[in-house]
This record gives C-alpha cells, structure tokens and sequence, in this order.
C-alpha cells in the first residue's frame, strides 16, 4: 500500500462513494421519517386545535337552533302541540329531577317548561305563554353553559310581534293575569311562534295557571355521543320516566348533526391530506434510492475489481519472486485480501461519515439525531464486502501464476 499510493487513493475513493451512497440515502430516508413524524405530530395538533375551534363554533351556531328533544305525558295530543302550539296534559315538576339525577348520556341542557296558549285579560290579545326556570343540570355530566337563561320572577321576556302591537319596551312595567311584571327584554323578530310569546319565571306560571309542581314539558338537546338516534334517546328516557313520550324537532336536530359531522371530517380530512402528501415524498425518495445504491455499489465494486487487477498485473515480478523464495500461494493471497479489507474498513467510516453528514445538510437536522450504530455497523460490513469481492478474482489470477514463466518473461 505504501509503494502504490495512487492506487489505494482511488480504491478508497470508490468504497468511500459506494458507502456514501448508501449511508447517505439511510440517513435522508430517516430524516426524512423523523420529519414526517414531527410534521404530522405537530399536523395532528393544529387539526385538532382547528377542529376543536371549528366543532367548538359550529356547537355555538347550532345551539342557536334551540332545544331540539321534547319530554311529554304519554297522553299528550301532538296534534294540539303542532297545530294550536299549546298543551294541556301535565306531569310532575320533579321528573326533570329524577331525569337529571339518572346516568342518562344522550341529553343534555334539561328545561322544565310550562306552555300555554291564553288571552291576555287586560290587552284582549292572544299570547303563548311560556313558564321556564333555569336549566336543571345533569349530575353526572361536567357543567355545560345554558341555552336558554333563567327569568327572574317578577319580570317578563316578551316576543317581538306581541312588543310591537303592545307598545312593550325594555323596563316597562305591565300586568298579566292580575300580576305586575317588569319587561326584561323584548326579543328580535324571529319569524317564529316565539314573537308571539311572553316568558315569565316557571313558579309564577304554575301559580297564574294553577299547575303547582306540574309542567308541561321537559325541553332537552340531544347529545353528538348519542349518535343522533332519536330511538336511543327514547329508549333511554322511558326507563327512566315511565308514562312519558319522546319527539325530535327533525331539521334543528338534522342541521346540528349534519354542521357538526362536517366540522369533524373537515380536521380529518386534512391530516389525511398531510399525511399522504408526507407518503408520496417519502416513496419518491425510497425510489430514488432503490436506483441509486444499487448502481453505486455495482459501478465502485467493479472498479475496485479494475484497480485491483491493475494492481496485480503491475506486481506480477513481486509476486513471482516471493513465490520463488518459498512463499505459500495463500499467504500471498492474504496479503490482498488484508489490503482490500483494510481499504474496506477506511473507506466504510469515511463513507459513512460522508453520507451522514449529507444526510443531515440536506434536511436540516443534527448528526446526533441521525446517528444510527446498526447503520454504521451495516455500512463497514458492506464495505469490507465490496473490498473483498472487488479485489477476489484478481487475487486468485495472482497467485494462479506460474512464477517460473513470470520471471523468465520479465
């Protein structure tokens, strides 16, 4: 080695390249792992801080669509609900208590109401008149903000239509049924039933219709664990309050479904996006390097095999002088697989050094963090390979020759 420099130069050259190749492709393919992790991890946590928001504003939007589940006594006529907006058949307050106290999961926002279409005696006006408290709370559940607020007693929330033809403004005083009411608020119009409906605390409902303890309804939203199947629902509550009937109002139920199944597969559908991009960039790299280190290997191995040849052809009288003095054909030809194995072994570490450190140039991240000891090992052992294989056939032409015929040419 030391008396043919230029020729262990080049055979290092090509280990070095050839390991190179290949250390080098494992470190982006890894970097490129790595980075394909942080960016979907980091991916996964903008979609769901994104789809939370989303979830969290349709939630808000929807809750807009009012109560949507509707609690009645079994002997309850639907038809005076849906076509005079009122009800007569009553139940106990205290159902809405058992209801809340059960482990029930696919209702929540619970509101004992009282509904009644009157005549309003002292303006001659027919009004629906809403008796409600605040919300009732589901023990088991975590606290949830209420839909619809509480109304004080002594005051009045009236409907935009009922406002308007009676001149009702915020802070009036009033009188229905005999009682004096402040106007806490009068409502938008709505283009519902509601503009045509006053809401006063539940107790003094139940007092002015003479409904102690008694209610009407139980107004409930139904829960997006429940899946949206009102017969769940149903199933549910009827254990729990036997003698009673379940309705869903179709379209708000639909629409919330429907806006809060849309803001969920909108998150999901972006980390699949995300992560089939990151797929595809990954596979056009495992197909360049599926190219590439095969081609490198071939090409270094059999221009070692070149050098190496070359090598022997010029040492052909040392050979045959050494042969002639006694030396065994192995030991001669150990001394070219000592020589490829130690230019193998030189050439594996740089290689591998060289690929590392492009490896990590290229996808901007730190050797440390690349560094793989099974990589390294890998990379050694198949430079020694490549060394051996490439320099074995001129080795075995080299002490296959006839000394005598050698020296007696030269």
């Amino acid at each position: 080695m030391a008396h043919r420099k230029r020729n262990v130069f080049w055979g290092l050259v090509s280990v070095v390249v050839a390991v190179g190749c290949l250390a080098g492709s494992l470190t982006v393919l890894e970097s490129d792992r790595q980075l394909t992790e942080r960016v979907l991890e980091e991916k996964q946590q903008e979609v769901e801080a994104a789809g939370a928001a989303l979830e969290d504003a349709m939630r808000k939007i929807t809750k807009g669509l009012g109560f949507n589940v509707i609690v009645l006594p079994q002997d309850q006529d639907l038809n005076e609900l849906h076509l005079e907006g009122s009800l007569s058949r009553t139940m106990p307050e205290d159902y809405v208590n058992r209801l809340a106290a059960s482990r029930i999961v696919t209702i929540n926002h619970l509101l004992p109401t009282v509904v009644k279409k009157v005549t309003w005696p002292e303006t001659g006006q027919s009004v629906f008149l809403h008796g409600t408290r605040g919300e009732v709370p589901i023990l088991h559940a975590d606290p949830k903000k209420p839909l619809l607020d509480a109304v004080p007693e002594g005051t009045m929330i009236v409907g935009y239509e009922t406002g308007r033809s009676l001149g009702l403004k915020r802070e009036d005083q009033t009188r229905l049924l005999g009682r004096d009411f402040k106007v806490l608020k009068v409502h938008e119009q709505r283009g519902t039933r509601d503009d045509s409906s006053v809401w006063i605390n539940l107790k003094e409902a139940q007092e002015l219709l003479g409904m102690q303890n008694l209610i009407h309804a139980i107004q409930a939203l139904e829960c997006q664990c429940a899946g949206d199947r009102i017969g769940q629902i149903r199933k549910e509550i009827e254990a729990i309050l036997p003698g009673t009937q379940v309705i869903e109002r179709g379209p708000p139920a639909l629409a919330r479904a429907e806006a809060r199944n849309r803001a969920k597969e909108a998150a999901e559908e972006g980390l699949r996006m995300e992560a089939a991009r990151r797929s595809q960039i990954r596979e056009q790299r495992e197909r360049v390097a599926a190219r590439l280190v095969p081609l490198s290997i071939v090409v270094c191995t059999v221009f070692m095999g070149l050098l190496a040849y070359g090598n022997v052809r010029q040492r052909f009288p040392e050979i045959a002088v050494l042969r002639a003095l006694g030396f065994a054909s192995g030991r001669i030809f150990a001394l070219f697989m000592v020589k490829a194995a130690a230019i193998g072994g030189v050439g594996g570490v740089i290689g591998y050094g060289c690929g590392l450190i492009a490896g990590t140039l290229s996808h901007g991240a730190s050797v440390g963090q690349l560094f793989s000891l099974p990589v390294f090992l890998g990379a050694v052992l198949a430079a020694f390979a490549l060394a051996v294989l490439g320099s074995w056939l001129p080795a075995v032409v080299a002490v296959r020759a006839d000394p005598a015929v050698i020296l007696q040419e030269e």
